[in-house]
């Protein structure tokens, strides 16, 4: 499973972005391919974060017009919702105590330690994502899968 993190999304919604096309003609692949693609509730709400807030630099949309966005996301049957279950705990201590991590990298243990409870491939510009063992993670838009 293809599991995204908000940074391609982002990429591919904002124009000015140097990373946009690459990034726009992927996300528009993945979604539409028969995939599974598990888009976190973490990724949908960073996404939703940034594309409202009009303080930060680049492309932002109303709540309406990012929630449309979302809607059609949604719509795709290979697309699923992850959330984490009962087991995510076991996922997530060793990801924070292997990964040495604190303050907002607690976030990225989240996305790693889901990834690893379904067992997908995080899709990622981040290369922070390397400090987790066991992750599987690669960047879409270079194309080199990592571990």
């Amino acid at each position: 499973m293809i599991i995204l993190d908000a940074n391609i999304l982002l990429y591919a919604y904002d124009t000015g972005s140097a990373h946009h096309a690459r990034a726009r003609a992927w996300v528009e692949e993945v979604f539409s391919a028969g995939e599974p693609l598990g888009l976190p509730w973490k990724t949908v709400a960073a996404f939703l974060r940034v594309v409202t807030n009009p303080k930060l630099r680049g492309d932002r949309f109303t709540v309406e017009a990012a929630s449309a966005i979302v809607d059609r996301w949604l719509e795709q049957p290979n697309v699923r919702l992850l959330a984490p279950g009962d087991r995510h705990w076991s996922f997530l201590r060793p990801a924070m105590v292997d990964g040495q991590v604190h303050g907002p990298l607690i976030t990225d243990a989240q996305l790693a330690a889901l990834t690893m409870e379904y067992g997908g491939v995080l899709h990622t510009t981040d290369r922070d994502f390397a400090r987790f063992p066991g992750l599987r993670w690669m960047n879409p838009l270079q194309t080199q899968a990592r571990r």
